[in-house]
């Protein structure tokens, strides 16, 4: 990890660039395989599986007797462990739920709000080296108790054409049934435009690599929704000499292992305990199964010692971490002064992988700094909010003659007399 001591604030956009490559970059790829898809459908679909994944496909949609044989390959303890965390998914974005907004703003002029689920949404699933079941969980449970009406989820194949069984385990628990082969750009395609085998849907959720998040970008310019450029897994640690350096190593490496262009930040005031968290990374680094991902990442990433809290949390701040983990004795401090993160993760009992499988939150995120205006996924997510008003013959008497002379201030007529005919009329 690159050491950086008392960086200026006038370098610290250079400090925290995140290791991706540009839109500019990814672009004129996703904008052609999205063409393709739109004109032809399933068979660009065929032959970008074959070329990205290895696998010939006659059919895209998994078969009910796919599904379910999947469930015996799942071990026990891991259905277990899944239904615990879907059992904590559920009480968490359950009491998300809010009840009608109702007001009369004036006599005879009654507003509400009322929330309506998004009918049909699409779950992007990344597979390859880690078949990310758990995000399933994360985006399935809240959809189903949105109320939404059409959930599809797109995941890629291996080479043998087979879906991972976990994740067509916990799709089933989920209630999803329609489940097709098809990953990456043609994907987010598929769903965006819609094929002979793929519906295409309003909205569409999933993190993805580079080219996944270029891609959700690009649906968004057809008119399809998604719920936000979520990229490459990244994390900030802030700490000082009360944590446990082992438990901050374990942490940067959790998220270091997603990815070759995941970033892991450690900030701190202490300089010894810099000193000993890098060790710990150097040690346990060496026994993780994903250590040649995780030393790319490493490679990508910063131990950043700063001169005070105030300095620390204006950086925080300046990066807008997708995870957040405070490990500092000032806890309160960072806690109430941070503006710009997805997810928050506090003391040292609380690792940023609980968050990925089971206490509960939501672990779809925003990343690359766009947690600066975005919010991670959660009920509302999947939910539109829509208003009513009803106004009665006194409510027109009383808000009629501001709306006249609105109206009229911006030249807009027919408007007004939309009003004056109500206020005149003898009905």
């Amino acid at each position: 990890m690159q050491r950086v001591n008392y960086p200026k604030p006038e370098d610290w956009e250079k400090l925290l660039e995140r290791p991706t490559q540009s839109v500019d970059d990814i672009e004129g790829i996703v904008d052609s395989i999205f063409t393709e898809v739109k004109t032809e459908g399933d068979p660009i679909l065929r032959k970008y599986t074959k070329q990205f994944d290895g696998a010939e496909l006659d059919a895209f949609l998994v078969s009910e007797e796919e599904i379910n044989q999947a469930e015996q390959y799942v071990s026990a303890e891991l259905k277990e462990a899944i239904a615990i965390a879907k059992s904590n998914i559920e009480k968490f974005h359950s009491a998300q739920k809010t009840s009608k907004v109702k007001v009369e703003t004036m006599p005879g002029v009654v507003c509400w709000q009322e929330k309506r689920p998004i009918q049909k949404v699409g779950l992007y699933i990344p597979g390859g080296t880690a078949p990310l079941f758990s995000t399933i969980l994360m985006l399935a449970v809240p959809a189903q108790i949105a109320g939404c009406k059409e959930v599809i989820l797109c995941t890629p194949p291996n080479e043998k054409g087979e879906v991972n069984s976990a994740i067509l385990y916990t799709a089933k628990l989920c209630r999803i049934s329609k489940i097709f082969k098809v990953g990456g750009i043609q994907a987010i395609a598929s769903m965006t435009f819609g094929t002979q085998s793929i519906p295409k849907v309003y909205k569409i959720f999933g993190p993805g690599n580079q080219y996944v998040t270029v891609a959700k970008q690009l649906a968004t310019k057809y008119g399809v929704a998604i719920d936000m450029p979520a990229g490459p897994s990244e994390l900030l640690v802030v700490a000082d000499d009360t944590a446990n350096p082992a438990f901050v190593a374990s942490d940067l490496l959790s998220q270091a292992e997603h990815g070759v262009d995941s970033q892991v930040i450690l900030v701190s005031t202490s300089e010894t305990l810099i000193n000993a968290v890098e060790k710990e990374v150097a040690a346990q680094i060496k026994v993780l199964p994903r250590a040649e991902i995780a030393e790319k990442s490493i490679n990508n990433s910063k131990l950043i010692l700063v001169e005070d809290d105030k300095t620390a949390i204006d950086l925080i701040n300046e990066y807008g971490p997708e995870h957040y983990i405070v490990c500092v004795s000032n806890e309160e401090y960072y806690l109430e002064n941070i503006e710009n993160a997805g997810s928050v993760f506090i003391g040292n009992y609380t690792p940023e992988s609980a968050g990925d499988y089971a206490s509960g939150t939501n672990h779809t995120l925003p990343t690359n700094g766009y947690a600066k205006q975005y919010s991670g996924v959660n009920l509302d997510s999947f939910m539109k909010s829509m208003t009513f008003q009803k106004i009665t013959k006194e409510g027109i008497q009383g808000i009629g003659k501001a709306v006249e002379i609105m109206a009229e201030a911006e030249g807009l007529q027919a408007h007004k007399n939309a009003m004056t005919l109500r206020l005149n009329s003898k009905e």
